[in-house]
Formats: structure tokens, sequence, C-alpha cells
């Protein structure tokens, strides 16, 4: 499969007054269309500033950002909001959910960051996300009224409103008990089989076992780089997604001269 995200010789200083900081030294690494890869490693270790520059939510200081064919590490701020709002969909640790919206809402926020009109169409779309996620039953409700879980899958349904090629999960069950977080683990497994690519960013090692590939990050390089021969959920019994419409038809495409609108 062709490189779908691809950096090189990626490099991330934060200056602090006298201090800086080398979050990324250096980091090479190349994810396939239809990989599933958990970034791990202890705290400063990079894997959390890594994802937010693969996210275009950060600059690289020096290196080269490919997303698909395109290098977008030098792309101007405006530009960076349209490949975000087009190409990526994100899962966040905290959901990021605004409480006064209703589920569908949440779910059609990025579609307004596009400066879409939001119409019946597209209201549609929406609830069927909500119910691809199995919340068919609470598009009225507001976060609030959900679980920890039920917020979680609302995030997922948002990360998939726009048809993205890429989706970012920051922790994505950091806050989840277990039975909640294999739930969830099931559903991201299943996007991926259904031909999504999905960079993970985890603590958690039985959370990484699903992913299909296990990046290790320390003081902002690369440690390790390992297969899972059998990651989990993959050939067991996971429940399917009706995604024949969410899967791309093809592989990413970023004009050099991106201009918003």
């Amino acid at each position: 499969m062709p490189a779908v995200v691809r950096v090189i010789d990626l490099v991330k200083n934060y200056y602090l007054q006298s201090d800086t900081v080398r979050a990324l030294r250096g980091v090479n690494l190349e994810v396939a269309e239809g990989d599933f890869v958990a970034l791990m490693g202890p705290s400063g270790s990079g894997k959390s500033t890594l994802l937010n520059v693969l996210g275009c939510l950060d600059r690289p200081t020096s290196g080269e950002y490919y997303l698909g064919e395109e290098n977008v590490a030098r792309m101007t701020d405006d530009q960076l909001s349209e490949i975000r709002s087009r190409y990526l969909g994100f899962i966040f640790q905290s959901y990021n959910l605004l409480p006064q919206y209703t589920v569908v809402e949440n779910i059609e926020i990025p579609l307004l960051y596009q400066g879409c009109k939001l119409t019946e169409e597209t209201r549609q779309w929406c609830i069927s996300l909500a119910e691809l996620v199995g919340l068919g039953h609470r598009l009225d409700h507001r976060p609030l009224q959900l679980s920890g879980g039920q917020q979680q899958r609302v995030a997922i349904a948002r990360s998939l409103v726009n048809r993205p090629q890429v989706i970012l999960a920051d922790e994505p069950t950091g806050n989840l008990d277990s039975k909640t977080s294999d739930e969830i683990m099931m559903m991201l497994t299943r996007l991926n089989a259904e031909g999504k690519t999905i960079i993970m960013v985890t603590h958690e090692n039985d959370i990484a076992e699903w992913a299909r590939r296990v990046i290790r990050m320390r003081d902002g390089q690369i440690e390790s780089d390992i297969r899972n021969k059998r990651p989990r959920g993959f050939g067991d019994s996971v429940p399917e997604l009706p995604l024949d419409n969410l899967t791309p038809t093809s592989p990413v495409n970023v004009p050099n001269s991106y201009s918003p609108g």
C-alpha cells in the first residue's frame, strides 16, 4: 500500500525563555494507507508532539511531512486548517464535545469548519453516523446526558463526518473502563478493517495490542517499530459496521497551491 503519511528528519523544538526543549529529534516514519499504528512511550517521549504535527495542529521546526504526495510542513495557517478539516479526523481523550449541542449537532461541527451549508442531506448523514456508532436512539441528547463511552462514540462519529483519509486518536480510551475501552477499540478495529488509516497515541499496552503496528518513542526519537503478528480483534468476531460509503476511493491528493474554499 502507498504511504499516506511520511515524515523525514522531523524536528520539533520548544523555546522556553533560556531553555530549548527538543521534543522531536529527527524522526523518520512512513504509515501506509490502511494501517493501524499505536504510538507509545513515557511522558516527554515525543509521541503527543508527533501526533500534533501529523494532525497539522503544530508545525515542525525542521524536516518534511508528506500527507499523500504533498509536503504540508510549510503550509500557511489557513492551508493547514483546510487540510485538517478535509483530510483528517480527530478523536480526543476528553471527547471535546460542546455541552450545549446535541449528539447530531456535535457530529456536524467539522462540516461547519469546512464552511459547508447544513442541509437536510448533511443532517441525515450525521444521523446515519450516530446510528453507525450505536447512538441512533440518543440523537437529541446532550453530552452531560451521556456516559463516557457514549460521548466517545459521538467523537468517533464526528471524526468520520468529513470522510477523512486518516484518523488521529489521542488516548481514545484514557477515560473509560475496560469493558467500554474494548467496545471503542472494536469500533476502531472495524473502521480500520474497512480501510481507514488510524494513528493512535496510548500509554496502555493492552490498548496497543489492538493495533497492527506499535511504535515506541523515547527522548524524541523512535526506539522500536514492531508489527503485531495477531492484533486483538483481527480474525475475531468484531461487529460489522456499514462503512461502504465511508471508505475513500482514492489516495490523499493535496494540491501544491492549496487554497480554502
